[in-house]
């Protein structure tokens, strides 16, 4: 790994805040979404990796205060850094970066219910509906009462129905073999009666 220091512009003894700030004017600048077909997308995704890399590093391992390293607050940080990657997550999903956001959800080791919503909507813009039903459901098992997953839920089983409706609704008939002898020997019928003839042999 690149020095996550280097690879953002800042000092050693940066902040947590000057660490997000660093991190935002260099996604701006570096985002992938931004270069279209220009030939310089290649490298803006591999500058991308290394910036999200750092700020990951960074935000997990940087203290603000003597504070910050007992129990409670080493807990915060935690949830600071992670609410911090979903929200870059849920920004490649709605930029249709999905290779970036599976990466990111692949390095996090805590499959908590917002872990599981985001890739249950990355798995519905993939087409993977049976494993988006999967995460979804288990996003709305670890937190029912949020409706922003009961709503991404619903939609989904929704979709699932109208996509079976049509299926059950038709009624689908299977010919056995005595229904196609039945309907060639009534051909063959109607052909003799009108001079001609279907089966030479009958």
């Amino acid at each position: 790994m690149k020095n996550p220091y280097e690879v953002l512009g800042i000092s050693k003894d940066a902040s947590k805040d000057e660490i997000k700030k660093a991190y935002r004017e260099l996604a701006k600048k570096y985002h992938p979404d931004q270069y279209g077909n220009n030939p310089l997308k290649d490298l803006a995704e591999v500058k991308m990796r290394d910036i999200n890399e750092a700020y990951q590093y960074l935000m997990s391992n940087t203290p603000e205060s003597s504070y910050q390293r007992s129990g409670n607050s080493y807990g915060n940080s935690t949830n600071s850094t992670s609410s911090d990657m979903y929200r870059s997550i849920e920004m490649d999903l709605m930029n249709g970066n999905f290779s970036y956001a599976e990466e990111k959800l692949n390095r996090i080791t805590v499959r908590d219910a917002e872990w599981n919503y985001l890739m249950g909507l990355l798995n519905m813009r993939k087409g993977w509906y049976n494993e988006a039903y999967n995460n979804l459901n288990m996003a709305c098992r670890l937190d029912p009462q949020n409706m922003k997953y009961r709503n991404e839920f619903s939609r989904l089983n929704n979709m699932n129905n109208s996509y079976r409706e049509p299926y059950r609704n038709s009624k689908r008939k299977d010919f056995s073999m005595c229904d196609i002898c039945t309907t060639l020997y009534c051909l063959d019928c109607c052909c003799e009666c009108g001079g001609g003839d279907f089966i030479d042999c009958c």
